[in-house]
């Protein structure tokens, strides 16, 4: 398998490449130049896989002949050995609407699912490797928990996390600056999600810097993240045996639902991919208007949501463009030097194809918790709950599957107030928040960034 640029369709990198680069070096992307699809016989062949023998199959794909299948399942099994759930995912019916669950993890995120599979194949690529991999990362929320429980006292491995100072919530911090080894380096930035994730972009960019710490990243830039997210679509299509199904996806950074896309793409007969944002909206506005500007950040109840740049839809402009990577870059440059691009309605009009958007507010978000746990005394977190939202509000006639992205234990102080009820902490979180909190306070600049990376990459 080979991969491209989504700005430049004349690069040809292999799988292990794009893994260590993360980011193409024009700043785009990098996509597959191919993408398989399986038939309705081998679908109808794969209801019988327990879930690691299905991820084997879909993610082969994407990373042969970097791993055979072989080596590929024994990395997969290894890294979910730590789920509470024997098929890593749950489902279970409520509202009418089937809820994914994909919080079983050691984190108790979705990140989970493909983080700890990141890990292990770090861990395989760094072997024979004598440099160190400075792997820097954002996070608005959980990403950051998942990377480090995935990447903790790895050899010839550091951990950059950079998460917006006192704007995730209390039981997320905890975690992530309670866990982890002496590689591991908790960065609050004075500033927001985005400001984060532009630090890593714009360090990504600098070749001369990346090279000379050997920079690696694990936000869904990577590709790896999308391929291990394809899974769960395949999974909870194949056991539920709908002859099509929809899914509401609560989203920021797009990963995700851009994840049940390439699984509809790979033949999965999936009709809606239903976008559930909070009130952080510019995948709304661009979805339904056409128009991609980003605002000011807004704080809300879901705050892994409160993102305003949304990375992973320039890969999906890739294929709305028919593959014009200049077209792409075009629209992006627009982005960085005017601060917004604006779709035609024909460009509109394709994604429209494949894609509903839905807007969900503080109190909108309340209500469905607060409904959910009145009648079947069932605690969702504030994500999961847009994502309620907006399968309630398509029009499509299709059973809805809601893509549950975080354990409501995560956001208690919500859900207390919400349900007047307390969350029972779960087992995972026993060992998690035992520890001192160990972060630094930096301002927002690349450069202070920088210096800290190059000042603490050879502590360990």
């Amino acid at each position: 398998m080979k991969y491209c640029s989504t700005r430049d369709k004349k690069l040809n990198f292999d799988f292990k490449e794009i893994f260590q680069r993360s980011l193409a070096p024009d700043g785009g992307l990098f996509v597959p130049k191919k993408i398989k699809k399986f038939s309705s016989n081998e679908l109808k062949k794969m209801k019988r896989l327990n879930y690691i023998d299905l991820a084997t199959e879909v993610v082969s794909s994407f990373c042969v002949p970097t791993f055979n299948k072989q080596q590929l399942k024994a990395l997969i099994k290894k890294s979910y050995k730590k789920f509470k759930k024997k098929n890593v995912v749950s489902l279970i019916k409520l509202d009418k609407i089937n809820l994914l669950e994909l919080y079983h993890g050691p984190t108790l995120a979705f990140k989970d699912i493909a983080m700890q599979c990141i890990g292990n194949m770090y861990e395989e690529f760094n072997i024979n490797n004598e440099d160190i991999t400075n792997i820097v990362v954002a996070t608005s929320g959980d990403t950051g928990a998942a990377a480090i429980s995935a990447l903790s006292k790895r050899k010839k491995i550091n951990l950059f996390v950079l998460h917006p100072h006192n704007k995730i919530s209390k039981v997320q911090k905890k975690i992530m600056t309670t866990i982890g080894g002496s590689n591991i380096y908790n960065i609050a930035i004075k500033g927001s999600f985005d400001d984060c994730q532009k630090i890593v972009k714009q360090m990504f960019a600098d070749n001369i810097f990346r090279q000379k710490i050997n920079m690696s990243g694990v936000n869904s830039i990577n590709w790896a993240r999308i391929i291990f997210q394809i899974v769960y679509y395949f999974y909870s299509f194949l056991k539920l045996n709908k002859k099509k199904l929809n899914y509401a996806v609560p989203t920021g950074n797009f990963g995700d639902i851009y994840a049940g896309y390439m699984a509809k793409k790979m033949g999965l007969p999936i009709e809606k991919l239903i976008v559930a944002t909070n009130e952080n909206d510019i995948l709304q506005r661009v979805i339904n208007r056409g128009i991609y500007k980003p605002t000011k950040v807004k704080t809300s109840i879901s705050p892994s949501m409160d993102i305003q740049i949304s990375s992973n839809f320039e890969r999906l402009l890739f294929y709305v463009l028919n593959s014009k990577d200049t077209e792409v870059k075009k629209l992006m440059n627009n982005l960085e030097t005017k601060g917004s691009f604006k779709l035609t309605s024909h460009q509109r009009n394709i994604i429209q194809k494949d894609f509903s958007a839905f807007k969900v507010t503080n109190v909108e978000t309340k209500k469905i918790i607060k409904r959910i746990y009145s009648k079947y005394n069932f605690f969702i977190d504030p994500h999961t709950a847009t994502g309620f939202y907006a399968a309630k509000k398509t029009t499509s006639n299709y059973p809805c599957v809601v893509v549950g992205t975080a354990h409501p234990y995560k956001f208690i102080e919500t859900m207390k107030s919400v349900t007047g009820k307390q969350i029972k902490k779960p087992s995972q979180l026993t060992e998690l928040m035992s520890g001192k909190e160990k972060y630094d306070i930096l301002n927002n600049s690349t450069n202070v960034v920088k210096k800290y990376i190059l000042e603490k990459q050879y502590e360990n």
